[in-house]
């Protein structure tokens, strides 16, 4: 039985109660030091969206709120056309060091830097035999706790997205923070932007099937459907324990399964997939029509590539995620609570550029990492999500087969309270 605060949480009350503003730090005795560790830095890219918080700040509970860290150093991979990197060095006074090392020591002996953003995303790197970009994740970040090891101390590490494209190098560096015992947070922004309606899964549900509608492609907008819907049943009855198995679908298999009409049968909830059409704020119409509810081959005929992951977590819950370019262009999720004859559901609302606020909300994050000392949310949220996009990206590779997945028997109990922006903040 939920008590009345959860209820209040599903219904999206809790608003109107004001729960979930967003914290208010104990500010340092002096400014902190902060190390950005990134590929590339150009106009929109994720250095861009996330590493310029730190030296404009950014709009929080109506005011603009200015991180009390300064950059005061960074490492950039790779120098593109378009490069911001060299330009901001120079308006804001911080120097660009030749590695990751030097750019953590301040070019001194030392460390000198209290905290380390690292941002791992785009840039012109290989391809894994499975399609997965090999962003260097895992070496930026062991080039970071290199200087660790060395110096004997350890500050807080901000990771964006998921860990690294390959699970044993994303498990050794949950391992290595948990060895060297600092504050390790990583994912997107995706749980922690606004929701419409605001709503969360009450903590302790009973949780039956969860399915996710979302724009995007295999080895990136996959992480982000994938940790929206995680981000949700995390919280349900018994904590998170796992996924034992995953099947990837593509093409006219996608159809397939949607004419199975329940996932016993191969396909989904169609009642889930309604609520999902039903909160995204982009839902195509035909050419002189609107508000009109697609039909079948409205759907097959604007969807061109269709992808689905269907998985099963070790205490029995259904999920599938699916990737609708042409149908949808946001992010939209809906979960089928035991008992229940409605679905919870909601769209996870990614606001426009330029100001993108949902970077803004997940810097939030990183500075709360980075003051306290401890992660807003357990690190493993990220390793699970990685681990199943890369057995998405596998399954796809392999003929669309079924996965068994022991290795991602990742057990993990989610924070009580919610820590997504709520709409009064």
């Amino acid at each position: 039985m939920w008590n009345r605060r959860e209820f209040l949480q599903w219904t999206g009350a809790a608003t109107l109660a004001g729960l979930g503003t967003a914290p208010v730090w104990a500010q340092p005795e002096k400014r902190l030091r902060l190390a950005v560790v990134t590929t590339e830095w150009r106009y929109r890219s994720h250095a861009w969206h996330m590493a310029e918080r730190f030296l404009v700040g950014y709009p929080r509970q109506g005011g603009w709120h200015r991180p009390p860290l300064d950059v005061v150093s960074a490492y950039v991979d790779q120098f593109p056309e378009g490069d911001l990197s060299r330009g901001r060095s120079e308006e804001f006074k911080f120097p660009i060091y030749p590695s990751v090392a030097e750019a953590l020591r301040c070019g001194g002996d030392r460390l000198a830097v209290d905290a380390v953003l690292i941002i791992g995303e785009h840039g012109r790197y290989p391809k894994s035999e499975y399609g997965q970009t090999k962003y260097p994740r895992y070496e930026l970040f062991k080039a970071v706790t290199d200087v660790f090891r060395k110096e004997g101390r350890s500050v807080p590490v901000f990771n964006d997205k998921h860990l690294s494209w390959k699970w044993d190098w994303a498990k050794e560096m949950v391992d290595i923070s948990k060895e060297l015992n600092f504050a390790f947070t990583a994912g997107s922004s995706l749980p922690v932007t606004y929701r419409m309606p605001d709503v969360d899964l009450p903590s302790g549900a009973e949780v039956e099937e969860v399915l996710g509608v979302s724009i995007g492609s295999i080895d990136s907008y996959d992480f982000h459907c994938l940790e929206m819907m995680q981000c949700l049943v995390e919280r349900r009855k018994g904590g998170e324990t796992g996924v034992v198995a995953l099947q990837a679908l593509r093409g006219d298999a996608v159809w397939k399964a949607m004419e199975a009409t329940s996932w016993g049968a191969g396909g989904w909830d169609p009642q889930l997939f309604e609520a999902c059409l039903s909160r995204t704020q982009t839902l195509t119409q035909p050419e002189s029509f609107s508000h009109r509810y697609p039909t079948a081959a409205q759907i097959r005929e604007w969807v061109k590539d269709p992808v689905a992951y269907r998985f099963e977590y070790a205490d029995g819950l259904k999920a599938t995620m699916l990737l609708m370019n042409g149908l949808v262009g946001d992010f939209n999720v809906a979960v089928r609570l035991k008992g229940q004859t409605k679905p919870l559901s909601t769209l996870f609302y990614l606001p426009p550029t330029p100001n993108v606020m949902y970077s803004a909300a997940l810097m939030s994050k990183a500075e709360e990492t980075f003051l306290t000392g401890k992660s807003p949310y357990p690190i493993e949220r990220t390793l699970l999500t990685g681990g199943l996009v890369e057995a998405g990206c596998q399954s796809l590779t392999k003929g669309q087969i079924r996965l068994e997945t022991p290795h991602l028997a990742v057990k993990y109990t989610a924070p009580r309270e919610s820590t997504h922006w709520r709409s009064v903040s």
